[in-house]
């Protein structure tokens, strides 16, 4: 039985500074993965001395980000007044509910030498219940985020569960997500647990059944059945998914279950430039841009 429903490849988008990424979620031919509407694969991208990433203060509602470095440094400031430096194998999980605004840049101490940035940064769908939600943050440093070991693989559950083990991340539905790094020659199993499930290719190659899938690209699993996942080199790998919480609207930074939430949402960031009328969002502090409104919706 071929366990394959659809394969994705990413489409290179040039976010401007240097950094390339390749744009997994969403596709045409498939709108997310469980709750996963958004998958970026940043770099990697080398930046010499005094370069860096520099995204500006921006709004989200709807949703919660994870963000999940292979290389390199982001130095993250949101309305909450949060001032937090991820570096590789930690998560930050933004929840941005009924409206946050946060920037990342890459911080000093990084820019003071050549360095390099490679991750994946995602958004997650919340349930309907909780898109007013307050937003929140938090950090979890590499070291609290569960870790197993099977013959040739190393598995890393970064939010949600999966394999047994659970990460302390505050997702809000069933989440599958977890870094699996593959010796040559290494398999495992992905189990049926979750309802949605793909895999991205980080880096190497794997193999699914009889197809070969490279780097960039997303294997959207069958649902129910147990799928063994082998590497002939080095790889590594996103296990992604979880359980869909209904049909959500994308326009920009925003994500709703309604087209209101984001008509009111985008109203609200086109007078963001008038300090006295940000309302829900507030202000970052250390900030003093911000990205405006697009003239047309989309991203």
């Amino acid at each position: 039985m071929n366990s394959i429903a659809t394969l994705l490849r990413g489409r290179a988008t040039d976010l401007g500074g240097g950094l390339t990424v390749l744009r997994v979620l969403p596709n045409a031919a498939q709108r997310g993965v469980g709750p996963f509407l958004f998958v970026d694969h940043m770099g990697p991208a080398d930046f010499a001395v005094g370069q860096g990433v520099d995204v500006r203060p921006h709004p989200h509602i709807g949703l919660g980000t994870i963000t999940y470095l292979y290389d390199g440094a982001l130095l993250h400031r949101d309305s909450l007044g949060t001032l937090q430096t991820i570096v590789p194998g930690d998560v930050n999980w933004m929840l941005a509910g009924h409206g946050i605004v946060h920037s990342e840049r890459t911080p000093a101490t990084t820019r003071a030498l050549p360095h390099r940035l490679h991750g994946m940064q995602t958004w997650i769908a919340l349930p309907e219940a909780h898109e007013d939600h307050a937003p929140a943050f938090e950090h979890h440093p590499a070291a609290t985020l569960p870790q197993i070991e099977r013959a040739g693989a190393v598995i890393r559950v970064i939010a949600g569960h999966a394999f047994g083990a659970r990460a302390p991340v505050g997702v809000l539905s069933p989440l599958l997500y977890c870094s699996v790094e593959l010796l040559a020659e290494a398999k495992f199993v992905v189990t049926s647990e979750h309802e949605e499930r793909a895999i991205y290719v980080v880096a190497g190659s794997a193999r699914i059944d009889a197809q070969q899938a490279e780097r960039g690209t997303l294997v959207v699993l069958e649902p129910g059945l147990d799928v063994t996942v082998s590497a002939e080199t080095a790889s590594t790998l996103m296990l992604l998914g979880g359980a869909p919480v209904g049909t959500r609207h994308l326009n920009w930074n925003f994500v709703a279950s309604t087209r209101e939430k984001i008509d009111a949402a985008r109203a609200e960031w086109a007078r963001y430039g008038d300090a006295a009328a940000r309302g829900r969002f507030g202000s970052v502090p250390g900030e003093h841009e911000f990205i405006p409104l697009p003239p047309t919706p989309g991203r």
